[in-house]
């Protein structure tokens, strides 16, 4: 509820503090008194769309704040949680400064937001309806949401949600992977050659230095052969035989040596060691050196076939063992990616059996609320004059999204005879302030969360026919917070709370500013709405009488 409305410094309106209360709050005032100024003051605070040049002339600023009361079960409290916003004592205050350059800031609870944050919390504070307002239900986007909270079958409306939402991440998914797979698989026949290639050729680690070291040996040998076979006879015949020699006669001689020869002949010993370890690693290497020609061949062949790869792959040669794993992950998530699209499809698939499924039914229980909403309104109706009029609610096929599959038209008929039409096209501005206030009414579940103005909804009705609209104004109001723009006297004298809007002007200075109206007060300005300027003696006690038998 709408608890206090302070402006400073905005169009005509100087300083203005209201406090409002709960039932049917009307405003009136003589035709330019700026009841528009005051809406469009509220309207600005709370987001909407409207005038840019807002600010009083000569003020540095404009602001307005707006308090409400918030009951534990109301709808700002989802989008309060959502801000991180806290709130004390139930209470919320909007707060925003407009600046001449057109600069805003806005504020919730004194924390600085932005805009988009004010109009969602806007959405569930305050409705407005007048006969030129596009933004409720005349706008005709706006009356499948109407005709859904009119059902109260939130359940079946968040289950297409949710299905819809699943559907479409499971087609990003999709459309995802299938970017993915299309290039990947450009690339599949090279990658297959490639690994083909490193398979066939095996390489291993090292062997590229080890295949150098073989080559460059067999490259030399022809070279270094004959002085190694030298070595080895000579390491064979005449140095084992000496020191075979000298080992006799050194150990003929050792007993009578007196321990003289002992280090000589274990030194000799380990000569004798030494060399035979010498001459079989000179007889292991003249083995090596003798090769088959076609063996330098065959070494340069795969030396050389390797280092081509390498270059070829842009790596080392021994990278080439890890280049093959590499290629082959790749390869195997090209299939690995075709086993998950196909899965990811099949998932799709589902989702979207899921999705017409929820979406049926929805329909269907739109198709039901609509018949109720017609009813209720066929009620609604005769009780403002409208005895003969018709409403039809229009559940028809639309484009599949996440609100379902059905577009909602309200179509209504006048008179007898005409045809049934779109509310904006086909009603007058009395009978659509009619039409629209008998919709309000029968949708009005949950009313009692918001503040609902209505900005001169009775232009163009007078006498039973206003008083009519003024009765289900006060029945609307029952239980939460109505606020009226009106001309009408009958709607006035229905009002819980009065208050008078006026505009004076002092030298060159024109200022409007808002009074409560007491008991005699409502008497004088409503006189004053059925007599015009000259407020007689007989207007106020007609005055009276539509006081006393509101």
């Amino acid at each position: 509820m709408l608890r206090g409305l302070t402006i400073r410094n905005m169009l005509l309106i100087e300083a203005l503090d209201l406090e409002f209360q709960p039932g049917l709050n009307v405003l009136t005032g003589e035709t330019g008194a700026g009841k528009s100024i005051l809406l469009d003051s509220l309207g600005f605070v709370l987001g909407w769309r409207g005038r840019a040049d807002l600010v009083r002339h000569g003020a540095e600023r404009g602001e307005v704040v707006a308090q409400f009361d918030l009951a534990p079960s109301h709808r700002a409290w989802a989008v309060l949680s959502e801000a991180d916003i806290p709130v004390d004592d139930n209470t919320l205050i909007l707060r925003r400064v407009n600046h001449p350059d057109g600069r805003k800031q806005a504020y919730v609870n004194d924390r600085r937001c932005g805009s988009e944050l004010i109009r969602r919390l806007s959405d569930v504070l305050v409705e407005l309806h007048s006969q030129f307002d596009d933004r409720g239900l005349l706008d005709e986007r706006q009356h499948r949401r109407y005709l859904d909270e009119f059902g109260a079958y939130a359940a079946e409306t968040m289950a297409v949600r949710d299905a819809w939402l699943a559907m479409e991440k499971l087609r990003a998914r999709l459309s995802d992977l299938r970017t993915h797979h299309e290039a990947a698989t450009a690339d599949q026949d090279y990658l297959q050659h490639a690994l083909d290639e490193l398979t066939q050729l095996a390489p291993k680690l090292g062997e590229d230095a080890a295949l150098d070291a073989s080559r460059r040996l067999m490259q030399g040998a022809a070279r270094i052969r004959a002085d190694i076979a030298k070595a080895a006879e000579a390491l064979g015949k005449g140095a084992a035989g000496q020191l075979a020699d000298a080992n006799a006669w050194l150990t003929g001689a050792q007993e009578l040596a007196e321990g003289r020869l002992d280090d000589p002949l274990a030194a000799l010993a380990r000569a004798r060691d030494d060399l035979e370890v010498t001459r079989q690693g000179v007889d292991d290497c003249l083995r090596a050196l003798d090769f088959d020609p076609s063996d330098l061949d065959s070494t340069e062949e795969r030396l050389f076939a390797i280092r081509a790869l390498a270059r070829k792959h842009n790596v080392q040669p021994d990278a080439l063992a890890d280049l093959g794993l590499e290629l082959h992950a790749k390869l195997s998530a090209i299939s690995a990616g075709e086993a998950e699209l196909n899965a990811v499809q099949d998932a799709l698939t589902k989702a979207q059996d899921h999705y017409r499924t929820a979406a049926a039914a929805l329909s269907i229980k739109r198709q039901k609320t609509a018949r109720g909403l017609d009813s209720a309104m066929a009620g609604e109706l005769p009780t403002l004059k409208m005895q003969r009029a018709l409403f039809n609610c229009v559940v028809s096929d639309a484009n599949s999204g996440i609100h379902g599959a059905d577009a909602v038209t309200f179509r209504i008929a006048p008179n007898p005879g005409v045809p049934a039409g779109p509310l904006k096209k086909i009603a007058s501005g009395g009978e659509l302030s009619r039409f629209l206030l008998a919709l309000k009414v029968s949708l009005a579940k949950g009313a009692d969360q918001l503040t609902m103005i209505f900005d001169e909804i009775d232009r163009g009705v007078g006498g039973a026919t206003a008083d009519a609209v003024g009765r289900r104004l006060v029945a609307l109001s029952v239980g939460g917070q109505v606020l009226v723009v009106t001309h009408s006297p009958q709607v006035a004298a229905l009002g819980d709370h009065h208050w008078f809007v006026e505009k004076t002007v002092k030298g060159e200075i024109t200022t409007t500013d808002v009074w409560p109206l007491a008991k005699d007060g409502r008497v004088n300005e409503i006189a004053r709405m059925l007599s015009g300027d000259v407020v007689t003696d007989e207007a106020r006690a007609a005055a009276q009488v539509l006081l006393t038998t509101a």
